[in-house]
């Protein structure tokens, strides 16, 4: 049943602040439909105002979000992290390459982002989701960042900014609501807000430009919210508050400076950047509201939540203005999905999937990029040894990751070895005796940003990878960040995809079966030729 806006009750205005997780991808990994007797349950408690959807799978989480828009008295905000496609977070739809990929497309990258971004809202929508909590908008100025990197679109600021903002655009223009994150700018900390509290000690006139103009230009181009980011800003805010808990950052430079009108919405209250100063959830609910912030993302106990805040209200501590001030905004975010509801539900079609799947390897094989000796790639007869490397181990995990079947379709002779942060002795003792075989060697490096996980080859890793590439000549792969590739300089033939997702790790099959057309001599895979 849908109820006239805005809501009178105290407790139901502030509800529809609060959005809270369906499903998960943490342990213990939970699918989204099997939340459903748990949201059904809060939702007749509760009338919270959106979900956070993780790890669905198509179609059942299509009908699990129709089933709770049914119970909910005024329409759900469903939001996702899907800045690789609506497969990122829903099995069976499509998922795309990290953001670097099409850092590295040059100039067709405008055309793919936005090819993407209307695929991506038209299987977003059909799910039931509203909301993209996308694109990245940080610009990837630092090396050392464990928590960007792939995940960003560039490393200077006008290509970012380009092409954030015809992300923002198409997805807009195709229906879905967008969420550039994360204001303003994450990409020069070398801490993971997730489990730490990072502050990036930049001048006024370094944030100018190079933070803030992703942000001008996707807020021009018409994005529905901006998420705040768990960082501190010192030249923003001498105080040290993080974005999401600044009204300096929220009011006076995201809509004072920047004009901006819409939802602000912060990143995920469970992470350590914001819920490590608070005692309670409620008091970092309070706190984040009284910044500017109108949408409380990943609420843990949104009952105990509403509880305090309206204590708060009553108390007169917490103006009720601030709360009808958002309650306005999100009301303009509820018109829209009360719409997209009343019109129906939207189908895929066949032959949609089989285009955004093609559109998928397009982008994965277009962003390969290969450096030194194009004459080092082998013939489908060679003997090949492959050694895959990856820096965190997830429940949700396949036994081997795709590149082993991969290899296995493409090469008649293969042996596949994989290593993740704990290398097993008897799997590196087997590794090294089948050295011995004269074998053609692929050492695979992941090396991306997740939350909550190492970034990087670790201090057990590394001592391998330093043997196989100092003996062995190896071909020598990075699914994910450029730079790993620089240290080492002397294996004949490097090669980036700028992601790790199955069709890249095809993309780098093909890659070393084939010569790329964009093998040079010189080092391609440096950030200053790509991003």
């Amino acid at each position: 049943m849908t109820l006239a806006w805005p809501p009178t009750e105290l407790e139901d205005k502030l509800a529809q602040l609060i959005f809270v997780r369906i499903g998960s991808n943490l342990s213990p990994i939970r699918r989204a439909s099997e939340d459903e007797g748990r949201i059904a349950a809060l939702i007749e408690r509760l009338p919270i105002g959106g979900l956070l959807l993780f790890n669905g799978v198509w179609p059942d989480v299509r009908d699990t979000l129709k089933r709770l828009q049914a119970k909910s008295r005024w329409p759900l905000l469903v939001g996702s992290d899907i800045e690789r496609g609506a497969g990122q977070q829903v099995h069976g739809l499509t998922l795309f390459p990290h953001a670097g990929a099409f850092g590295a497309l040059g100039d067709r990258a405008e055309e793919r982002l936005a090819e993407v971004a209307v695929t991506t809202a038209r299987e977003a929508l059909a799910t039931g989701i509203q909301i993209a909590f996308a694109p990245v908008a940080d610009v990837d100025t630092n090396p050392r960042n464990p928590i960007i990197a792939t995940r960003a679109l560039g490393q200077t600021p006008e290509r970012v900014s380009r092409l954030a903002a015809a992300f923002v655009r198409a997805a807009e223009n195709a229906g879905l609501m967008t969420t550039p994150k994360h204001f303003p700018g994450h990409g020069d900390t070398h801490q993971d807000s997730h489990d730490a509290a990072p502050s990036l000690d930049r001048d006024l006139e370094s944030l100018q430009q190079t933070e803030l103009p992703p942000f001008r230009e996707t807020i021009d181009a018409g994005a529905s919210l901006v998420m705040t980011a768990h960082v501190s800003y010192g030249a923003l805010d001498p105080s040290g508050a993080p974005a999401t808990l600044s009204a300096a950052i929220t009011e006076n430079l995201l809509r004072g400076e920047l004009g901006f009108r819409g939802v602000a919405c912060s990143d995920s209250l469970l992470m350590a950047g914001v819920r490590d100063r608070f005692e309670n959830e409620g008091a970092l609910a309070e706190a984040t509201l009284m910044a500017g912030v109108d949408v409380l993302l990943d609420v843990e106990d949104p009952v105990a939540v509403v509880e305090y805040l309206a204590q708060r209200v009553r108390s007169g501590d917490l103006p009720l203005a601030r709360i009808d001030e958002a309650i306005e905004r999100v009301g303009v975010l509820k018109a829209r999905t009360a719409k997209l509801l009343a019109s129906g539900p939207k189908l895929i079609a066949c032959d949609g999937i089989e285009s955004a799947a093609k559109l998928s390897k397009d982008v994965a094989a277009e962003a390969v990029r290969v450096e030194g000796d194009a004459a080092a790639a082998l013939r489908r007869d060679e003997p090949l040894m492959a050694v895959l490397f990856k820096p965190f181990d997830l429940l949700s995990d396949p036994s081997e990751q795709p590149l082993a079947d991969a290899l296995r379709e493409r090469f008649s002779d293969v042996r596949y070895f994989e290593f993740g942060p704990e290398p097993d002795e008897r799997t590196l003792a087997a590794l090294r005796a089948a050295l011995d075989e004269g074998r053609r060697l692929l050492v695979a490096l992941i090396v991306k940003p997740a939350a909550w996980h190492a970034f990087g080859l670790n201090d057990a890793q590394r001592p391998i990878v330093d043997e196989l590439v100092a003996g062995h000549e190896p071909i020598l792969a990075s699914l994910g960040v450029p730079t790993v590739l620089e240290d080492y300089p002397s294996a004949p033939m490097r090669i980036c995809t700028f992601s790790d997702v199955p069709v890249s790790q095809e993309a780098l099959a093909d890659a070393i079966l084939t010569p790329s057309p964009q093998a040079a001599p010189t080092s391609p895979c440096s950030p200053s030729r790509y991003l």
